[in-house]
């Protein structure tokens, strides 16, 4: 019998099965179809496209090849590293600019500036990812917002609750980014989103609908509000029209299954659709951690093309997450302070949209609708003792909903680009809070030494926000040149100054010169605006009172210059320097501290009474080198020294929580023969600043807060040790009749490197970890008197090997 399977199996491998390729071919502009554009594989094979811009191309021996589409008229693309299986037939689709007027001086011989990824209104400061480069990349595990992580400028943050995504931009807090999904804006991106910010410990996206992702740290279009620090702009492929296909996928904490196909016979109707499910409450049972998270994930796209001009999407996306804990079976004192610090949190959240855009002579008319929501709850009590409301030390229910209306014109108008719209949001918060902030303190003699601290309301808060934005660009010079200009204004009908279209002023200016084929020089400066989050603007005093009516917006001012280098169209280095400065940052009246120093925690920031008086600064610069796969060989280097800093309540600077220093990745990969690839990645993190405890409200707060107390007389006077990490990843894929096996190891820290963490403040425990143990002997008091105060290290050595597997079918 193993004989027979054994020479089935090799009969079914030695058949002929070959991959496919499909996709539409548009102008960059217009978006019209280009009919008659020729596509080529680098392994000879060519087609061309329809009267309606679409091509497929049959019978490709599965492997890696690079796709170049040309058009009479236009600049040719080459995209590289596709991988062609007989599971899936790849979608990759091209938008080509047209040709203008030969640079004179300047002979292009090798179509090298097609390696360029900036564009006239953004011509610096840009990175892209493509989905084969978010698959394959070692530790990222199919997670989107790990994987971008590795681009320069970009760090995570250090904290002792284990991995999150907090995508920290050039010094900036996680809160200054903001994602958009095909043109429409979703504010959660991560399971266990943290309120008023962005990070959490797992993505959202589901890799399978990606076709690129385009980050913008700079520069940015007057298109996008509320970015200070990044615009990622996720670019979803459209479902297959010529079959019904889909995979599964088994990953490291859960698995996910994604269908697409046309739905019709017209092939101008296609879905692509995906459910995940994790199944980390398992394991971390096993593993006997006191904590049990698990989440949903659903993910749509509908796209339908009733004529040549005319494109109308519906998507969606939308999680479930639940964090509860359990008693462990063998309690230690870590397991015990986790169970004590940690809340029970349910989240629920999702975005649904319909976009149409319609193709002008000169450009494109786009109008978007689309609705958001987050809802979550956070629950904790002393020693989760529910049998007291005396014992509850906060009870937090937030829900924030967006009701969104763009619309914006593109058109090219005497060889200007000019974009032009504008934006309606209608937002509803509301909020059900008791937060007990410090508890009352007595002495052995009753007097109180230590007032309680207790936030009590609930808010409903319903308003508008709108904003107006223009952007124009123009190259001269024989096109040497390239200047682009935009201004948008935001105003709201809530915050004390909101109606000023001044207040939100945002121009931005960009220029670029092109030295030469390879050498580019670029540089802008711009204003950009932020409205503070939703949990402070809502935010109550204990009189019913919006305490933070007052609020400004943040403001954030950038000036970047740099140079970039295209020897090749494979092969790209770009080489920045940046400042920017803040205004208006939000400080806390009770800590005197930034709230941009807050996010990277689970919870909720912001729900407290601010001043918007802070300022702050981050400068540095940045490196990058990026050869694309051609051969056998793909890797990326960058490196970026930045120094970030904050105000606090007095106006002093202090370094914010961001401020690692340097920042260092390499990554690159081997495609070896068979199938095998190999992946790894090296990444150095300078040490993040922190702050000590205050050891005496830290004794007296402790058993009614569940964790130490920060000394803020002393904010970031320490700093960590530096982490260097390395992942690995090894992938073997096998290729049968329309379908596709691939197997993978990836393993995260390799190596077994500790990341340096704060410690955790807690109390001795007594030998069989029943109590606390005290200096006397007696029940420990609730001022904390007689505890013996001691740390407990959040910096050892985490290693996650992941086997997993593809199936394309």
């Amino acid at each position: 019998m193993i004989a027979l399977l054994s020479l089935t199996l090799v009969n079914v491998i030695a058949q002929n099965n070959n991959g496919s390729a499909a996709g539409n071919i548009t102008d960059a502009n217009t978006f019209k179809p280009i009919a008659a554009a020729t596509v080529t594989i680098s392994n000879g094979k060519t087609v061309v496209s329809d009267s309606l811009g679409r091509y497929r191309v049959m019978g490709i021996q599965p492997g890696s090849y690079t796709l170049t589409a040309t058009a009479i008229g236009y600049q040719a693309i080459s995209k590289f590293n596709l991988v062609i299986s007989t599971g899936n037939e790849n979608e990759v689709s091209f938008e080509l600019q047209p040709k203008t007027d030969r640079l004179q001086d300047v002979i292009v011989t090798n179509n090298i500036r097609q390696a360029k990824v900036a564009t006239l209104v953004t011509p610096l400061s840009v990175q892209r990812l493509t989905t084969e480069e978010i698959r394959a990349f070692p530790g990222g595990n199919f997670d989107i917002s790990k994987v971008v992580q590795s681009l320069p400028g970009i760090g995570g943050a250090a904290t002792g609750n284990g991995p999150r995504n907090d995508i920290i931009i050039r010094g900036g807090a996680p809160n200054e980014n903001v994602y958009y999904l095909d043109g429409i804006e979703i504010p959660v991106i991560n399971h266990f989103a943290t309120q008023g910010s962005a990070g959490g410990p797992q993505g959202i996206l589901n890799v399978s609908f990606i076709e690129d992702v385009k980050l913008s740290s700079s520069a940015f279009d007057a298109r996008f509000d509320n970015a200070l620090s990044g615009v990622l702009e996720f670019k979803q492929k459209q479902g297959n029209r010529n079959r019904l296909q889909g995979n599964v996928r088994l990953g490291a904490s859960e698995l996910a299954a994604t269908l697409e196909g046309p739905l019709n016979k017209k092939q101008n109707l296609t879905f692509i659709a995906s459910a995940r499910r994790s199944y980390l409450q398992y394991l971390f049972s096993l593993l006997d951690l006191p904590i049990r998270p698990y989440f949903w994930d659903f993910q749509y796209k509908v796209t339908y093309r009733p004529d040549a001009k005319s494109t109308l999407t519906f998507l969606g996306v939308g999680a479930i997450d639940e964090f509860t804990y359990a008693a462990p079976k063998e309690p230690t004192p870590e397991k015990l302070y986790t169970i004590n610090q940690v809340p029970n949190n349910n989240q629920w959240n999702y975005t649904g949209g319909i976009t149409y855009r319609r193709s002008l002579n000169n450009g494109s008319f786009n109008i978007a609708i689309s609705r958001n929501a987050l809802d979550n709850e956070l629950i904790k009590y002393d020693d989760n003792d529910k049998s007291s409301i005396s014992k509850l030390r906060f009870n937090l229910n937030f829900r924030e909903t967006e009701n969104k209306l763009r619309t914006d014109i593109r058109q090219q108008v005497n060889g200007w680009n000019i974009t032009y719209g504008l934006v309606a949001q209608l937002v509803e918060y509301r909020t059900s809070t008791y937060q007990r902030r410090r508890a009352a303190i007595t002495d052995n003699s009753g007097n109180v030494i230590q007032p309680a601290d207790v936030f009590n309301f609930n808010a409903d808060l319903n308003f508008f926000k709108y904003g107006a934005f223009f952007q124009s660009g123009k190259k001269f010079l024989d096109d040497r040149l390239g200047i682009s200009a935009g201004i948008r204004t935001d105003m709201n009908s809530f915050t004390a100054y909101g109606s000023n279209p001044l207040a939100a002023l945002s121009p931005r200016v960009a220029v670029s010169y092109l030295l030469s084929e390879q050498f580019t020089l670029n540089a802008t400066v711009g204003r950009y605006a932020k409205i503070p989050p939703y949990t402070v603007l809502g935010f109550q005093n204990n009189n019913g009172v919006y305490a933070n009516q007052n609020s400004d917006y943040l403001i954030s001012t950038h000036y970047v210059a740099g140079v970039e280098y295209l020897p090749k169209a494979t092969t790209r280095f770009t080489f920045e320097g940046f400042l920017k400065k803040y205004n208006n940052a939000p400080i806390s009246l009770r800590d005197g501290i930034s709230l941009s120093n807050q996010g990277a925690d689970f919870g909720a920031i912001g729900n407290e009474p601010v001043v918007t008086n802070g300022k702050g600064e981050s400068v540095g610069f940045e490196f990058f080198a990026q050869q694309k796969l051609t051969k056998k060989i793909f890797g990326t280097l960058s490196y970026t020294f930045f120094h970030s800093r904050y105000t606090n309540a007095k106006g002093r600077y202090s370094p914010s929580a961001w401020d690692s220093r340097h920042l260092l990745t390499l990554a690159g990969g081997y495609k070896f023969k068979r199938n095998w690839e190999l992946g790894i990645k090296y990444r150095f993190q300078g040490g993040s600043p922190y702050t000590p405890y205050d050891e005496a409200a830290s004794r007296a707060n402790y058993l009614t807060q569940g964790v130490g107390v920060f000394d803020n007389s002393r904010f970031n006077t320490l700093r960590l040790g530096n982490l260097s990490s390395s992942d690995i990843r090894i992938d073997k894929k096998w290729n049968f009749k329309k379908v596709t096996l691939d197997l993978y190891l990836d393993v995260t820290n390799w190596w077994a490197a500790k990341a340096p963490s704060v410690d955790s403040y807690t109390f001795k425990r007594t030998a069989d970890n029943s109590g606390f143990a005290t200096t006397d002997g007696q029940p420990i008091n609730i001022n904390g008197s007689n505890a013996i105060p001691v740390r407990l290290s959040n910096s050892d050595a985490l290693v996650l090997p992941t086997i997993g597997f593809i199936v394309e079918f």
